[in-house]
């Protein structure tokens, strides 16, 4: 762990209070003053807080299947200490995984609920895949306003029985995954035709290269799961490329910092020694949640912490503050296979053609059938931009504004708003930019 130097302090509350700011997924705040400039013209009795009332809070994370799953294999992946910005998405990989599940039988289904169900002694919920569905549909409607969304689920087979036509309807009807065939090939084919499909589904960005070696032999099911998303802000951040700030990760930086002091949900731990940011994205639809340590030090204690308890109590503590953010400019990605984090997190049967139970999938898929993968590509996009102009947002009143200076590793969340899912988790651990030197 390692401290900011009181000279590297001055240097960084000397140059606060300048800009406004807008944000999209970057990193730095200033104390700026073009959240405040009307403030001038109002009376001198204008109100010191929040014009309206704050929009009500969306479902807590407890409960819900994304949540519940996201959590886990978030901490399941993070258990490797060479893991750098780890991102995916926790409701495509619960769909994929509950599509998959509608097509399981025996001890195959019980393990995908499972993941997909809170720990015992909670009951299991029935409605989950309900839950995923409205889920999906909630972050389709709002493509386009808060957010640029780019999003496809697949399940892939190589050599498989029939495939029943009601599990290929239900599958793309209620989880939105589709089928679709792998050729007769060795294994670098079926990985060219998987990248070939991710880049499609990313609109044509290529993703990180897939470090794992993907051998799907006949009777095989791959999951695949690919998303770039692209924040729009619901108040613009200022971003000064000419004043570039360090970022103090995995390797030090010098970054483009985003600035905007404003009204945030908010909440500090000082017991646990984290700050707590929601920042809603444009129209209300879904907000981004970073959770920043006190300190500079990479993320292992704050993760040990993290429990879906935990986190729900930090939401629901987080109240309506003034806030000087400041977020480096940045874009994450991951490419993932997630069968060692599945099988640590109890998927054990479906992998073995001899214990895995998908009869759902094909009447005659014993003996055959099996998961042979399930990856993930993602990219997020952290920039300034608002959704659109925001002259009809009422005017903010800013007082004494908090400081939440993202300067170094943090997590993150894109959750919805209506229904409380969980789109996106990760954490940025680099940030790209101009080397200086190691440290954490």
């Amino acid at each position: 762990m390692f401290a900011v130097t009181s000279v590297e302090f001055r240097q960084k509350t000397a140059m606060l209070p300048r800009l406004p700011f807008c944000l999209l997924i970057s990193l730095p705040v200033l104390l700026v003053q073009g959240s405040t400039t009307n403030s001038s013209k109002k009376s001198a009795d204008a109100p010191a807080g929040p014009v309206s009332r704050p929009p009500p809070l969306p479902p807590p994370p407890q409960g819900d299947p994304s949540w519940t799953l996201g959590l886990r294999l978030y901490q399941a992946l993070r258990s490797d200490s060479t893991s750098v910005n780890v991102l995916f998405s926790p409701l495509l990989v619960a769909s994929s995984l509950g599509a998959l599940g509608e097509g399981s039988g025996g001890n195959t289904s019980n393990q995908v609920q499972g993941l997909l169900n809170p720990p015992s002694p909670v009951k299991v919920d029935t409605q989950v895949p309900e839950r995923l569905a409205e889920a999906l549909k909630s972050f389709s409607e709002a493509n386009g306003t808060s957010f640029h969304l780019h999003a496809s689920s697949a399940v892939f087979s190589k050599q498989v029985p029939p495939v029943d036509q009601a599990f290929v309807k239900q599958s793309q009807t209620r989880f939105r995954v589709k089928h679709q065939t792998l050729g007769k090939g060795d294994s670098k084919a079926d990985l060219k035709q998987l990248q070939d499909w991710a880049k499609a589904s990313l609109s044509g960005l290529e993703g990180a290269p897939l470090e794992a070696e993907i051998k799907a032999r006949a009777g095989a099911l791959i999951l695949a799961n690919a998303v770039r998303l692209k924040g729009l802000w619901e108040r613009e951040f200022s971003e000064e490329s000419t004043d570039r700030r360090t970022f103090l990760g995995k390797k030090y930086t010098k970054v483009v910092m985003m600035h905007r002091a404003g009204l945030y949900r908010f909440h500090e731990d000082t017991d646990n020694m984290v700050q707590v940011l929601e920042a809603p994205l444009w129209g209300g639809r879904a907000s981004v949640v970073l959770l920043l340590p006190f300190h500079v030090e990479n993320l292992a204690r704050l993760e040990k912490l993290l429990t879906l308890e935990l986190l729900s109590k930090w939401l629901e503590k987080a109240s309506v503050t003034s806030v000087a953010i400041s977020l480096p400019k940045a874009n994450i990605t991951s490419t993932l296979s997630l069968q060692k984090q599945l099988v640590t997190l109890g998927l054990t049967d479906a992998w073995d053609q001899k214990l895995a139970d998908f009869s759902g999938v094909s009447a005659k898929s014993k003996g055959k059938l099996h998961l042979g993968g399930v990856l993930h590509w993602a990219t997020l996009e952290l920039a300034a931009q608002t959704g659109k102009e925001d002259a009809d947002l009422q005017e903010e009143h800013i007082d004494r504004p908090k400081l939440f200076y993202a300067d170094h590793p943090f997590i993150l969340f894109v959750r919805d708003s209506a229904t409380g899912a969980l789109l996106l988790m990760g954490a940025l651990d680099h940030a790209e930019g101009e080397p200086l030197h190691d440290e954490l």
